[in-house]
């Protein structure tokens, strides 16, 4: 810090960040009120805001976290008020804490029994919370000293809680949570994960005193119950919420030494981050979850992991790599004994569901034929998935207009929109995948057909 004319202290930590940064003092006071409106909090800020900030003056109220929300946007790492001179370490916000793979396990049960109470109460508060892709690069790190640390005996998986353990309700209710989920969509069951997490799940791990394998396996089954909270706040469109209880899951599962959920979890971060525009870090998030899953006796979770991986490359428009990936997971597939025989977090996995991610790795690719093949296949076989069926459908619409069957896309698109306008699925990547679809009939927008979807999708999709 240092001292203007008008003895105000200058905030020189705020102004070497935005240098970094890129941002203009217009850039940074607009996406500051932005992400106060996303969270009910009307903010008029403008550059001379900005620039009274770097002179000296202290914004109000919970501006500081917002200012380090969108610095964090533009530097892809984890910004935090402390580091622009707006708050010491003990006043950061628990959205900015649970971006950290926590080395102490204490204080990442903590957190996230914090970061759920609070979600449930003050929804109107966290919905904006910002995505944050170069803050998983700790966690990756944190993890892979994990991996090369831990002990050569160490069980790869565990198996379901057995009759009477104390894991034995958090089992139940993760069966539960996740029949509805891929029934009805997770923005459907988003809040009573959470709320089951925060209330139920966390006293329980919290206890002491416990022997090691249900210590172990209390871990596990709250870490696969953090990751079923990211997935569907993910679903449900909150990706900032996604990526840290994603993060939290990960440090339990650590805790609790089970390779498989693990990598399972890395396929979640990575399918979230090439959804979201950066299939590189969704490329090496893959890697990392093969590198976890690698020796843990589950083909099947390897095989999702190579499907992430596909999916990843594909978007990069690399057609080699994507395609390589694909073959490992189908040869994946073929060593897998089936679900009894594997760990209960990969069960649901099978066939129909590579046919689906397949699917979309040829529709980037630009494979339309294929990715049409693909797409009927698993929407024929997924008829009781509602979200699933959403998204296939709104990918072979994306095929059939690659081969110019426009027709046909329009048909599978109307099917698409029927059952996401019947309320019965609360999926917003349902709602993305036909959004997509969308944006491809700009060249057909002439069409009557077209305007005519285009004008029975706007309550579901939004404005074009």
């Amino acid at each position: 810090m240092r001292r203007d004319a008008s003895s105000r202290v200058e905030n020189t930590a705020l102004d070497a960040v935005l240098r970094e940064s890129g941002l203009s003092h217009a850039r940074l006071a607009r996406r500051v009120n932005q992400l106060g409106a996303q969270q009910g909090i009307p903010l008029r800020y403008d550059k001379a805001s900005v620039t009274r900030w770097i002179q000296g003056k202290r914004p109000r109220g919970r501006a500081p976290e917002f200012m380090a929300g969108a610095l964090s946007e533009a530097l892809r790492r984890t910004v935090t008020p402390a580091e622009i001179g707006l708050g010491g370490e003990n006043t950061r916000p628990v959205t900015a804490r649970a971006l950290s793979y926590c080395e102490d396990v204490d204080d990442a049960l903590r957190t996230l029994a914090e970061l759920g109470s609070t979600d449930v109460s003050r929804r109107s508060l966290l919905g904006g919370v910002p995505f944050v892709a170069g803050a998983l690069a700790d966690p990756q790190r944190q993890w892979l000293l994990w991996l090369s640390e831990a002990e050569d005996g160490q069980p790869a998986r565990l198996a379901a809680a057995s009759d009477g353990g104390a894991a034995e309700p958090l089992h139940y209710m993760i069966q539960t949570f996740d029949s509805m989920d891929n029934r009805f969509g997770g923005a459907h069951v988003r809040s009573a994960i959470v709320h089951y997490l925060s209330n139920q799940a966390m006293p329980m791990v919290q206890q002491r005193g416990r022997r090691e394998a249900e210590h172990r396996e209390l871990f596990t089954a709250a870490a696969k119950l953090a990751a079923m909270a990211g997935w569907s706040s993910y679903d449900a469109g909150e990706y900032g919420m996604a990526q840290r209880y994603m993060t939290l899951g990960l440090r339990l599962c650590g805790e609790g030494g089970d390779r498989v959920l693990g990598g399972q979890i890395w396929a979640g971060i990575s399918h979230l981050q090439t959804s979201l525009g950066y299939p590189s870090d969704g490329v090496y998030s893959a890697r990392v979850g093969l590198a976890t899953a690698k020796d843990s006796g589950s083909p099947l979770g390897l095989m999702r992991l190579h499907a992430m991986a596909a999916r990843g490359y594909a978007a990069r428009r690399d057609q080699q790599k994507a395609h390589a990936h694909l073959r490992f997971a189908e040869e994946s597939l073929a060593r897998s004994r089936g679900p009894a025989q594997e760990s209960p977090w990969v069960g649901y996995l099978d066939h129909h569901y590579l046919e689906a991610e397949t699917a979309q790795v040829f529709r980037d690719l630009g494979d339309g034929k294929r990715a049409e093949q693909m797409a009927a296949e698993s929407v024929r076989h997924n008829a009781q998935r509602g979200r699933r069926q959403a998204i296939g459908r709104s990918v072979l619409a994306t095929a059939h207009l690659q081969q110019g069957q426009l027709d046909a896309a329009l048909e599978s698109a109307h099917t698409a929109l029927e059952r996401l306008g019947s309320g019965n699925i609360h999926s917003e990547r349902s709602v993305q995948a036909l959004r997509a679809f969308r944006a491809e009939l700009e060249p057909f927008r002439r069409e009557e057909a077209v305007r005519e979807f285009v004008r029975q999708a706007r309550p579901v999709l939004g404005a074009a």
